[in-house]
């Protein structure tokens, strides 16, 4: 039978657990792990409504965030979101019962966020990680929205577009001066839009962001569905 020192098992362990942490970075942040204001960076989400009502549809849904956002005015980027993210993963949560949202905070976001639904649930989620309080983190919301102009080609889509992910950045990239291919990540599902996710530091300055970018579509081609009413 083999023998092995206490000390030769103990350096065992420690060089196993080493490159656990190696091969899952996320477990690095355990130690802060959805603890409110103690992450890295933002992610603010820009999600193309068109392509969201298109697959509401197709699935027969009819509930209200639906009805808000596919039913009344036509909206082409909407927010979905401006989440809180570490270097490796990110935290939702962060307070459970989370503050109830104050309902006139909530019919101030309609604008840029047409389901009352998605901002309830934005602030759970994500809004109680930022480590402010809901008037501010909205107004964050505003702020991050503000610093990103919508290039004009995709504002009144009249009609179907196909077009290269990498054309989207582009578009974006140039509209938006300090934004890099490193700090913009066009989503899709299937074969349609789905996102423009844009990495903002937590003063909302574009920042690279490298394990977004990863998650990037990788199709050649997605398509934009028309803005309702174009």
């Amino acid at each position: 039978m083999m023998w092995v020192s206490r000390s030769a098992a103990v350096l065992c362990f420690c060089v196993l657990t080493l490159f656990a942490g190696l091969a899952n970075p996320a477990s690095a942040q355990d130690r802060r792990q959805n603890a409110p204001g103690a992450f890295d960076f933002y992610v603010l989400s820009l999600s193309w409504s068109p392509s969201f009502c298109a697959q509401a549809a197709e699935r027969g849904s009819s509930g209200r965030s639906q009805q808000a956002q596919c039913g009344g005015r036509p909206f082409s980027f909407v927010v979905h979101g401006l989440w809180p993210q570490y270097e490796h993963g990110f935290p939702d949560y962060c307070q459970r019962p989370s503050p109830r949202l104050d309902h006139r905070i909530m019919t101030s976001m309609l604008d840029l966020m047409p389901a009352p639904g998605l901002i309830y649930n934005e602030w759970d989620k994500h809004g109680t990680c930022s480590g402010l309080g809901e008037r501010a983190y909205f107004e964050a919301v505003r702020k991050a929205r503000a610093g990103v102009k919508i290039p004009a080609e995709f504002l009144d889509l009249a009609a179907p577009k196909t077009i290269a992910p990498d054309a989207i950045e582009d578009a974006f990239i140039k509209d938006n001066p300090g934004l890099s291919h490193s700090a913009i990540a066009v989503i899709c599902d299937r074969n349609r839009l789905s996102e423009v996710r844009i990495c903002m530091s937590k003063d909302l300055q574009f920042r690279a962001c490298e394990e977004i970018d990863r998650r990037a579509c990788r199709r050649d081609q997605v398509t934009m569905p028309p803005v309702r009413g174009g």
